[in-house]
């Protein structure tokens, strides 16, 4: 974890400074520590039910950080057939893998299905496809949405009744017509209700709906809660209480399994919860320029690197690891695309000058994984840091790499 030592961050005792000079920056770090603390906080706190964790690898799919995970006990939730391969490049047995998409067609899905990862469907008329080919031969879990929303930020919902997400619990009659008329081999029911989970009884109250669909289906095995949980970007933020949560999923779940006739495997999908807080993002200040109203720090990246705070309004404490004791002063730090690629709007931070190098923290989750070449950038390289040695996971781009897959044409010869 991140401390303050000698006035240097370090991670694991490793220098950020000494990375950033190593690898140069832009630069994502990645602290396994964190990671397998995240882990052990959920097992303790679901501790006693027949529990298995899926890491939702959207948030990071770095190869390396699949390896990790699935050492430790921990499977993968895809969400494509992309991701499933690189589960597979990962060492990952199929078994080990269910793919939740999205409004992707059954061509895909069969894809997957034909390798035995197993599928959860979102939609009726991908269901009835499903049925029509497989019909009772491959089993498959469905994806309900309950119509509850547990979290805040509207962008990230997913249970709500507009959401494109899941099949609506108002239409589990027709849902179970499908199911019974092509004998479909039903084997789990998921749930997710969105991202930041701030009151989990509302997590709960979802829980119940899915619970109820479940006395419609004989040959369940699991539940798949999805995840959400929240994670704090702010100092002293809240985040979802996971052993109150675990507390009353206990008995909800327990009491459930006693009505159902037998015990089921419970599932969850984190992905920021385990990588969010493990990640940190390193740039270096290109400039600060004063204008009658502000001063802006501008650094080596932009929306193109890290786009949440863009894409979400999402918050990511900003530290100076260069000058970490200065006086702090009110920045606007913006990136160098031809955009309005803001990071943060009067952030206070400690006296910044060209060359410093600024850290953003909570940079695990969506933010590699969401990066481009907008403008004609190159991404950015990624480190692991793992039992205090620091290892290259991800090589920086170069010029060579924007063009690998253009095609030049000679106009004057085809005409």
């Amino acid at each position: 974890m991140l401390s303050l030592t000698d006035n240097q961050y370090q991670i694991q005792g490793i220098p950020l400074l000494d990375l950033a000079e190593k690898y140069g920056t832009p630069l994502y770090v990645y602290d396994t520590d964190r990671m397998q603390l995240q882990l052990k906080r959920l097992q303790e706190a679901f501790s006693g039910l027949p529990v298995r964790f899926k890491y939702a690898c959207k948030a990071l799919t770095n190869i390396n950080i699949l390896r990790l995970l699935h050492g430790w006990g921990v499977g993968i939730d895809a969400v494509s057939w992309e991701e499933v391969e690189t589960a597979f490049r990962a060492g990952i047995p199929a078994q080990d893998i269910i793919m939740t998409p999205n409004c992707v067609s059954f061509s895909e899905v069969a894809q997957v299905v034909e390798k035995g990862v197993l599928v959860n469907i979102d939609n009726l008329s991908l269901l009835e496809q499903f049925g029509d080919h497989y019909g009772s031969k491959v089993p498959c879990c469905l994806r309900l949405n309950p119509h509850v929303v547990a979290g805040g930020n509207p962008q990230i919902q997913t249970g709500h009744i507009d959401s494109k997400f899941g099949i609506s619990i108002y239409q589990l009659r027709h849902l179970l017509r499908i199911v019974e008329n092509y004998q479909i081999q039903v084997i789990g029911l998921h749930m997710h209700t969105g991202s930041d989970i701030v009151d989990y009884r509302s997590f709960l109250q979802a829980a119940e709906v899915v619970y109820e669909a479940a006395s419609h289906f004989s040959e369940l095995q699991f539940m798949d809660f999805g995840s959400g949980f929240k994670v704090p970007y702010h100092p002293g933020q809240s985040e979802t209480n996971i052993v109150e949560l675990g507390q009353e999923v206990k008995k909800s779940f327990s009491s459930f399994c006693q009505k159902y006739g037998r015990d089921l495997e419970l599932w969850f999908e984190p992905g920021k919860f385990f990588v969010s807080e493990a990640g940190y993002f390193l740039v270096t200040t290109n400039v600060v320029k004063q204008t009658p109203s502000t001063i802006f720090a501008g650094v080596n990246s932009g929306q193109n690197h890290l786009l949440r705070p863009m894409f979400y309004k999402s918050h990511h404490e900003i530290l100076n690891i260069t000058n970490p004791t200065g006086k702090p002063r009110i920045y606007n730090v913006v990136g160098y695309i031809c955009e309005e690629d803001t990071f943060a709007i009067d952030r206070r931070i400690p006296s910044i000058k060209e060359g410093d190098v600024l850290c953003f923290l909570n940079a695990g989750a969506y933010c590699f994984s969401m990066s481009s070449n907008y403008n004609s950038r190159i991404k950015p390289a990624e480190v692991l840091l793992h039992k205090q040695q620091d290892y290259l996971i991800r090589k920086r781009e170069n010029l060579e790499d924007l063009f690998r897959n253009q095609v030049i044409v000679d106009f004057e010869s085809s005409q």
